[in-house]
C-alpha cells in the first residue's frame, strides 16, 4: 500500500521531538527515536546508504533509488529536525535558562518511562541480558561523569569530533553536545557555525556522515544477530544517563564558550538540598507527566498497530 502524505506527518512530529531533544545538552535524540518507535527503520534506512544507489539510479531511475533509500521518510524525518533546531532552540534554551528545575523534571520523567518501554521490548530475560544492561548502563553512566578535555584546534580532530559526536546522537541515552564538550570541542564548532567557518563545519560534516553510515552498519547488525543483547545495553545507556538530567544540581564548574555558559561539573543532591527556589511540587508533577505522556503514546502505538493488523 502505498504511503500518503499524511502518513509521513507522524514522522516529521517525531522528528521535531528528536530536534528539540538534540539542542538540550544531556538529553538524547536517539532516546526520542527509540521511545517514538522509529529508531530500528532509521537505523536500517542509515545503514542502506551506498554505492548501490547510483547503480540503481543510473539503471532504473531515481524513483527506484528513492524507495530503495526511503526518501521519504529520510525527508520526513529531517524536515522536523531542522523546523525544531530552527524555530525551538530559543524557546529551549529560555527554559534552560530561567526554569531550569522544571524543564529537567519533564525530561526525566520522560526518559524513566523510555527505560520501561524500551526494556519491555526485549522478549525474555536472563543472565546475559541483565549483564548487558548493567555494563551499558555503567558505560554510560562513566560518559556522563568524565571532565572535558582539553580543546584541539587541529582539522583530524575536528573531523573524529564530528564521527564520535554523530555516533553519539543517534545512541539512546548519550547527547552528541554533551560528548562535543567533553572532546573539548563544543566552542570551535559553535564558534564556526556563529562566524560561518564553511571549511570546520565542512570537515566536522564529513565526518559525521562517515560516521553515521559506518555506525549504523554496526547497529543494524547487532538488531539482526544480538537484539535482545542490543535492546539490554541500550536500555542500561539510557539509565545511566538519568544522572546527567537529574533536575536537582549543584553547579561545581563552568566556562564560557563565546556568549553561551557551559556547565562542566555538576552535582546531583536532593530537592529540599537545592539552592534557591525548589519548586518541587510542579517539578513532581511535570516529572510524572512527562512519564505518563511516554505511556500514553505507547498505548496509541499498539492500538494503532491493532487497528492496522485488523484492516489488514
Amino acid at each position: 500500500m502505498r504511503k500518503t502524505f499524511k502518513d509521513y506527518l507522524p514522522v516529521t512530529l517525531k522528528g521535531m521531538a528528536m530536534g528539540a531533544a538534540d539542542v538540550v545538552p544531556g538529553v538524547s535524540g536517539g532516546t526520542i527515536a527509540f521511545i517514538s518507535g522509529i529508531y530500528e527503520e532509521l537505523i536500517s534506512t542509515i545503514s542502506g546508504v551506498n554505492f548501490s544507489l547510483i547503480t540503481t539510479w543510473k539503471e532504473k531511475g531515481f524513483k527506484a533509488m528513492w524507495q530503495q533509500l526511503n526518501g521519504p521518510f529520510i525527508l520526513a524525518l529531517f524536515l522536523g529536525i531542522l523546523i525544531s533546531v530552527f524555530s525551538l532552540m530559543r524557546i529551549a534554551n529560555y527554559l534552560l535558562e530561567n526554569h531550569p528545575v522544571l524543564i529537567w523534571s519533564f525530561f526525566f520523567g520522560l526518559v524513566l518511562a523510555s527505560i520501561w518501554y524500551v526494556g519491555k521490548q526485549i522478549p525474555k530475560w536472563n543472565f546475559k541480558i541483565v549483564l548487558a544492561l548493567l555494563i551499558g548502563a555503567g558505560v554510560a553512566f562513566y560518559i556522563v561523569s568524565l571532565p572535558p578535555m582539553a580543546a584541539n584546534d587541529s582539522n583530524l580532530f575536528i573531523f573524529f569530533s564530528g564521527a564520535i559526536a554523530i555516533c553519539a546522537m543517534i545512541l539512546p541515552g548519550i547527547s552528541g553536545a554533551f560528548i562535543l564538550v567533553l572532546l573539548g570541542a563544543y566552542k570551535r564548532i559553535t564558534e564556526a557555525a556563529s562566524d560561518f567557518d564553511f571549511q570546520t563545519l565542512g570537515i566536522f560534516a564529513i565526518g559525521a556522515v562517515i560516521g553515521l553510515l559506518s555506525f549504523s552498519k554496526i547497529l543494524k547488525w547487532l538488531f539482526v544477530h544480538y537484539s535482545s543483547i542490543t535492546l539490554a545495553v541500550l536500555t542500561g545507556f539510557i539509565a545511566g544517563s538519568l544522572n546527567k538530567i537529574w533536575p536537582w544540581k549543584h553547579v561545581l564548574q563552568t566556562e564560557m564558550y563565546g556568549d553561551k555558559e557551559v556547565v562542566l561539573k555538576e552535582a546531583s543532591v536532593l530537592p529540599w538540598n537545592f539552592d534557591g527556589q525548589p519548586q518541587t511540587l510542579y517539578a513532581i508533577l511535570l516529572m510524572l507527566a512527562g512519564f505518563i505522556l511516554i505511556l500514553g503514546l505507547e498505548i496509541f502505538a499498539s492500538k494503532s498497530s491493532e487497528n492496522s493488523n485488523a484492516t489488514n
